[in-house]
């Protein structure tokens, strides 16, 4: 694929930000922690599960940890472009050894870590305008450097309930049901750098509770169905602080699919921890909405949008680039 019809594919992948949250390929969250400010899409219904392993060393407590668990989303777009419900969750089987008696004691226990229901809105799209976002047809270099207008994020706000369900051996003392809050902001470095970021304040009508924030910058590689990324999470509240660094990589097999893997490690030792996770997006598309204002676009717009469709239709958007074209 050579570099004119990536610039086609980067004008109409804008031009579809510009009308709508919907893409043409799945946009998923995975296999980081943050959530995109950007909805699924209207009638798209999304999965995105993953299992993972965590080993956990206190050296306070004297204990070691062996988890197991799979963490899932629901995502569905309804009413507008911007809005989406998303449930998500995390089950956890655990088995701990007790290290600070003798003999050592094992113990075995499982229930949800987390289980959320929220829904997330996006109040400002900085790509809405295609005027002002239009790629520059005559400068590859142009569209490959960061601009000032690249600095302003798009903006999510995000409102929920987690749900703490019968007798919980993680958190004991949490209420069955506490609100979660969240701000999530999205950046577009040229086409292949992307910054996300999430500002949580979860649990906040319970005696301990939690901020937390996500830093997530993804790269998308030369072969367009590769992209990897790196991540900071940051946990604070009277009971629990930590610090947590990611990095993984996801490969799109088709337009709907997605498979991701990660690792991870913390900053402390009560406990430390380090864990791995390999997971799968999938959605159902049932997208059918339309620009609605194509109709006030300029003549050389409209032409351009065309083109730009019959070049992809007649191109397998999966193919590699030809980095000596």
């Amino acid at each position: 694929m050579n570099r004119l019809y990536f610039i086609v594919v980067f004008l109409f992948f804008i031009t579809n930000l510009s009308y709508a949250q919907y893409t043409e390929v799945i946009n998923s969250n995975r296999p980081g922690a943050s959530y995109s400010a950007f909805a699924v899409g209207k009638n798209v219904l999304q999965g995105e599960a993953g299992f993972y392993y965590e080993r956990q060393d206190h050296s306070l407590l004297e204990t070691e940890a062996n988890r197991y668990g799979v963490d899932y989303a629901i995502r569905y777009g309804f009413l507008f472009e911007q809005l989406e419900v998303i449930l998500d969750g995390t089950f956890i089987k655990e088995n701990l050894t007790d290290l600070s008696v003798s003999p050592s004691v094992d113990y075995t226990r499982s229930n949800f870590t987390q289980n959320t229901i929220g829904v997330k809105y996006l109040v400002y799209d900085p790509y809405k305008n295609p005027e002002n976002n239009k790629p520059n047809l005559y400068s590859w270099k142009a569209n490959n450097h960061v601009q000032w207008r690249d600095l302003i994020p798009a903006v999510a706000v995000y409102a929920g309930a987690n749900f703490n369900f019968g007798d919980n051996a993680f958190y004991p003392n949490d209420p069955q049901v506490s609100p979660k809050v969240m701000i999530a902001t999205q950046n577009h470095f040229t086409a292949n750098w992307v910054l996300v970021m999430n500002f949580v304040y979860d649990k906040f009508t319970s005696d301990d509770p939690l901020f937390n924030y996500v830093i997530t910058l993804t790269h998308a590689l030369p072969d367009p169905r590769y992209s990897i990324f790196v991540e900071h999470q940051g946990y604070k509240s009277d009971a629990y602080g930590d610090g947590i660094f990611r990095a993984g990589a996801a490969r799109l097999f088709e337009k709907n699919l997605q498979v991701d893997a990660s690792l991870g490690i913390n900053i402390k030792d009560t406990p430390s921890r380090f864990f791995g996770s390999i997971g799968l997006s999938y959605r159902l598309d049932n997208h059918k909405d339309k620009p609605k204002n194509i109709d006030n676009l300029s003549d050389e717009d409209k032409e351009f949008i065309k083109e730009a469709k019959k070049n992809r239709k007649n191109k397998n958007p999966f193919e590699e680039i030809d980095t000596n074209e």
